[in-house]
Formats: structure tokens, C-alpha cells, sequence
């Protein structure tokens, strides 16, 4: 069984990223810069966000992280926003999630400009995606591709099984799949699914980001299926993905592994959308 290297694939993608901001910056005027939005004192989100700033040094990236405290009202992350889509200085704005309640994230990521919207969640980059036009995609769907492209596995043809519908993840990914430079036949599945194990167990490629622990048992999977996990839970012991990878190895012919898969890919797509973000604002694109 091959085992899906997130982070090898990721340190590669990262080492390509620098090499084409060297050779653009004798004709930009700066380097890229990505202003990062942290509300809160979340543990997770502080790891998470110095993770992305490592990655960005690492390939020549400049960071800026604004930090707002969790009693911040709605107005004082929209207002920061506006603040930074006029900022001729900054190519990509990344709003670290979740966000403490009673913020809701929906109206702050429709705030953020479109074209410095490196996460690809506002709803002019996912009606892009939707229609097949251009435009900065979400970061986790986005890896997922990188992932099986640097393997080798085309999807082209296949038949592509999506176990979750959130807009973070699971519709994005879908979209990604069954679009013209993919061409899977996809079935999006979810909650409300019936027999969800026998569409399972129909997909050459399965796809899971429902985020629980071990819910895709062996039984759920084609024998030779690639399997790709994107689902994270936080246990006591460590991480955990959606996948029971001990007994699901034994029947997939690749698979993710939870940690050091799709998450360290996540990353390395948002530093390419900051870069793409930069040439355009550059006229490099």
C-alpha cells in the first residue's frame, strides 16, 4: 500500500514556491505579504497560525499577524479588514477560524477582497469554482489535488465518493474533482445519506471530512480504493483522522496517513494563493 506523504509533498511545493519568488522579485517591488487576523487567545489557533508564519518565512513570504482579543465585537474584525483590502501593502488576508462567539465568521469572510481572500472562501471565489472560472480556491480542497497530481493519481474517469458537505471542504472538493481538469464522476454524500457504506464501497477514490474519529471502517471501502482522510479530531493520545487506518491499509491501494497528510498540503496552498495574489497585484500573472 502507498502511504500519501503530506508533508514530504508539502516541504516540495514549498521549495518551488521559493524558487519562483526569487526569480520574480527583481521585478516586483516587495516581497509577498500576508496579513494574518487572530481573534481570541484559542490554543489551537495560535499553533496553527505560527505554523503558517514558519511556512511563509520559510519560502519568502512576509507575515503580519494583527491580534484581537476575544471580547472584540463584529465591527472591530470587519473594520480591521477594510482596513487591510486598501492596503497596497498586503496581497493575501488570512481570518483565522474558528472565531469566538458571538462573532460570526460568515459576514468577516465576505468583508475580505476577493482577490486578497487567500482561504478562497468568499462567495466570489466559490461562485468561481462553481462556474469554472479563475480564481483563488480553498486551501484544503486545493491540497487534496496537489496531493494525488504529485502522486500520480488521476481521478480522470473514476469514480469519486465526497463523505462531508461543508463550504470549508467537502462542496469545494467536489466541484474540484468533477470539474474539466479532473473529470471524476462524483457523488457527494453526507448526513442525510442512505446505505452511505455501499456508495462508499463503489468510489476508486474515497474522500472523508466529517471529523470523526475512525468512522470510515474497513467494510465502507473497495478493495484497491484510494482512500484520502482529511478529517482531524483532537484526542487525548494525539490526533486522530476519520479513517481507521489499521484495518482500512489493509484493504486501499493509497492512503493518507492523520497527522502528515492533507494538512501539511493545506498550508502549502495558501502559500500559493498568496503568491498567485501577489503576481497578480503585480502584474506577474
Amino acid at each position: 500500500m502507498l502511504i500519501l506523504d503530506g508533508k514530504t509533498t508539502a516541504a516540495s511545493l514549498r521549495a518551488t514556491l521559493k524558487k519562483e519568488i526569487n526569480s520574480l522579485l527583481p521585478d516586483a517591488e516587495r516581497a509577498p505579504n500576508l496579513a494574518v487576523l487572530l481573534v481570541g487567545d484559542d490554543p489551537a489557533s495560535q499553533v496553527y497560525v505560527r505554523n503558517k508564519e514558519r511556512a511563509c518565512a520559510e519560502v519568502g513570504i512576509e507575515t503580519i499577524t494583527y491580534r484581537l482579543p476575544a471580547h472584540a465585537k463584529q465591527m472591530d474584525v470587519t473594520h480591521l479588514i477594510s482596513q487591510l483590502n486598501v492596503d497596497d501593502g498586503v496581497d493575501g488576508i488570512l481570518l483565522q477560524l474558528p472565531l469566538p462567539a458571538p462573532i460570526k465568521a460568515q459576514p468577516c469572510l465576505e468583508a475580505i477582497n476577493p482577490h486578497k481572500d487567500v482561504d478562497g472562501l468568499h462567495p466570489e471565489n466559490q461562485g468561481n469554482l462553481s462556474l469554472g472560472l479563475p480564481g483563488l480556491r480553498p486551501c484544503t480542497p486545493a491540497g487534496v489535488i496537489a496531493l494525488l497530481r504529485h502522486y500520480k493519481l488521476s481521478v480522470d474517469g473514476k469514480k469519486a465518493v465526497v463523505v462531508g458537505r461543508s463550504n470549508l471542504v467537502g462542496r469545494p472538493l467536489a466541484l474540484m474533482l468533477g470539474s474539466r481538469d479532473n473529470n471524476a464522476t462524483v457523488t457527494m454524500c453526507h448526513s442525510g445519506t442512505r446505505n452511505l457504506a455501499e456508495e462508499c464501497r463503489q468510489a476508486d477514490f474515497l474522500f472523508t471530512a466529517v471529523g470523526e474519529p475512525r468512522f470510515i471502517t474497513a467494510d465502507m471501502v473497495r478493495e484497491g480504493a484510494v482512500v484520502v482522510d482529511i478529517g482531524i479530531t483532537r484526542q487525548e493520545n494525539g490526533l486522530c483522522g476519520d479513517v481507521d487506518f489499521e484495518a482500512v491499509s489493509r484493504k486501499a491501494s493509497a492512503l493518507t496517513p492523520v497527522p502528515g497528510g492533507i494538512g501539511p498540503m493545506t498550508i502549502s496552498q495558501l502559500l500559493a494563493n498568496t503568491v498567485k495574489a501577489w503576481k497578480r497585484r503585480n502584474g506577474l500573472l
